[in-house]
């Protein structure tokens, strides 16, 4: 090296600090240690650049980039080796594809004149992770790193965001170069930003001024696009009631007059029933997700349907549009809203009220409020977002835990969930409550998680130790699989096949990494057993002995329209 060059690890280091990153995810190996042995220099002293949080499992890495990332609208960054630590990395990109998450994965490589040999840890990332990535490339030479690294930034940041994966070879690590910052913000062919069709907008404007019962679905893209306050304001001009996607309920405040709840299988009774009835359904940033829509065949037929996102690959996927806007929902929302009369739909929004009261009686008072018997996932949940007053933030695993926590939260502030929707990954919730944790360090984070879930990431509570991550775990442990024992007592003639389970004690394993733990077997200690988990500074886990046939409703059954949403169950 010369005084005027540095090596490719220093660059990559450099690159990562141009593009604003404060906090890596990681674990060392093999064919990444010359930049983990440079990355020591930028996470001490002074000079510090970086927080880099070493977790227990690659996975577990990109779900805590993901948490990171939902709750601060920033890009995660991830470190891994080559081999199984690239390849333990792949459900987290898909996951994160799937929710639209920005990541940058980052993965070591054997050296190029070893690639197809079967090197030790070889494996073509590249080739793997395209179909689930937004974009993957390998980096072979130190040239290029700073290209890549502001390559990369740009895509996953810009247009519909998502994970990026670079492979990085030991050569292009070590080789000397000089560092040449690098400013992308523009790829021949990607469209990062669609141009606003002001046609479109006038006619998904006239469209909505003549509807006498307009529905707006709101989803994940509000969040994305921080159109909060444009969303509001495009509802209330033209009083329009609003339902909102499993990853797009904190984008509309709980307690907003026009949010009318939740959509999907689990979700509210009365949107789900009025998306069936309403004559304009207005989706913005959401993909018509089959958990929203049910039966496709039989989804909103009656309805002149207004379809609002910045990827135009979403427009008529699954349903048919009459109007389609491509743009970011930050630009098309306020743009529609100037075109828009001031509309009063009392009556429409009037006749959700009976079905919430129909729901409230019959699923969330028994849910949130019951009389007698053991503690129930709804009213622990209840208790918990009662205590925080709707302004701590949601982390949720996969099941059970995942429906009643997102339908009992209470969200006052934008950027308050974190879960894994569109594919569904158990064991996301641990690692994503860790990151969460840095992203917003400000907020309580309360991670709801089963006794399922939590053992598919439970070495991250070594994370959590080491780091002293202030996560609030809320362990709800029925000693099943509890949604799919569900589907087995619905669907299955009630034959349980291999979802009972046989649970560690979670107090042992709390000692053992020194986080504090708390259990709560009634309802006469749930409050004080919650308050004192929440007055308790830094870690702590509640673990909660709850009714193991409780059931998640209302639901709509597979196959079935979503106006067959049952409110009951006779098993």
């Amino acid at each position: 090296m010369t005084k005027d060059t540095i090596t490719g690890a220093e660059i990559l280091m450099r690159a990562l600090e141009a593009e604003g990153v404060d906090t890596i995810f990681g674990y060392p190996g093999g064919a990444i240690m010359p930049v983990f042995d440079k990355l020591y220099d930028y996470t001490r002293g002074e000079n510090k650049k970086f927080d880099h949080i070493l977790v227990r499992h690659e996975q577990s890495a990109v779900h805590a980039a993901e948490g990171y990332s939902r709750v601060s609208g920033k890009v995660g960054v991830c470190l891994v080796t080559s081999g199984p630590g690239a390849t333990n990395t792949l459900t987290g990109v898909a996951d994160a594809m799937m929710d639209s998450t920005p990541l940058v994965v980052i993965a070591g490589q054997v050296g190029v004149s070893s690639l197809g040999t079967d090197a030790f840890q070889e494996v073509d990332l590249v080739g793997v992770a395209q179909p689930i990535s937004k974009w993957s490339y390998q980096i072979r030479k130190a040239e290029d790193i700073a290209w890549a690294i502001s390559r990369a930034f740009y895509i996953a940041r810009t247009g519909r965001p998502g994970p990026v994966v670079l492979d990085f070879p030991k050569d292009a690590q070590v080789a000397a170069t000089e560092y040449i910052p690098q400013h992308i913000d523009f790829i021949r062919g990607y469209d990062a930003d669609p141009k606003l069709d002001m046609d479109k907008v006038k006619e998904a404007a006239n469209i909505i001024n003549t509807a006498k019962k307009p529905l707006a679905l709101v989803g994940h893209g509000v969040e994305i696009g921080n159109a909060h306050n444009e969303l509001i304001e495009f509802l209330e001009k033209a009083d329009i009631p609003a339902a909102r996607t499993l990853l797009g309920l904190s984008a509309l405040p709980t307690g907003h007059p026009l949010n009318m709840g939740m959509l999907g299988m689990h979700g509210n009774y009365a949107p789900n029933i009025k998306e069936q009835e309403c004559d304009v359904l207005i989706a913005i940033g959401m993909r018509f997700s089959d958990r929203v829509t049910g039966n496709i065949d039989t989804y909103a037929k009656q309805a002149k349907v207004i379809h609002l996102d910045i990827d135009k690959s979403e427009i008529d996927k699954n349903v048919k549009t009459t109007v389609a806007v491509v743009a970011n929902c930050k630009e098309s929302l306020p743009a529609i809203t100037k075109l828009l009369k001031k509309n009063v739909h009392r009556e429409w929004r009037d006749s959700f009220i009976p079905l919430y009261n129909m729901e409230y009686e019959k699923v969330i008072a028994p849910a949130i409020h019951p009389k007698s018997g053991m503690l129930l996932m709804g009213e622990i949940v209840n208790v918990v977002t009662e205590a925080t007053k709707g302004d701590a933030i949601l982390v949720n695993d996969v099941g059970q835990n995942q429906m009643f926590s997102s339908r009992y939260f209470r969200y006052n502030q934008k950027l308050s969930i974190a879960t894994s929707g569109g594919l569904g990954t158990m064991g996301f919730g641990l690692p994503a409550a860790v990151g969460a944790t840095f992203g917003s360090p400000e907020r309580t984070v309360c991670l709801f998680t089963g006794d399922g879930s939590f053992q598919m990431s439970i070495h991250e509570l070594g994370t959590i130790m080491e780091q002293q991550a202030p996560v609030k775990v809320i362990l709800m442990n029925n000693n099943y699989l509890g949604n799919v024992r569900q589907w087995q007592d619905m669907f299955f003639e009630g034959r349980r096949s291999f979802t009972k389970m046989l649970n560690p004690q979670y107090k042992t394993i709390s000692e053992a990494y020194h986080i504090p733990y708390g259990v709560a077997e009634n309802r006469e200690s749930l409050k004080a057993e919650v308050d004192k988990m929440l007055n308790t500074a830094g870690p702590y886990i509640l673990e909660c002995a709850v009714k193991e046939d409780d059931n998640i409703m209302p639901m709509v059954p597979p196959g079935k329209s979503i106006d067959e949403m049952l409110l009951e169950i006779d098993i």
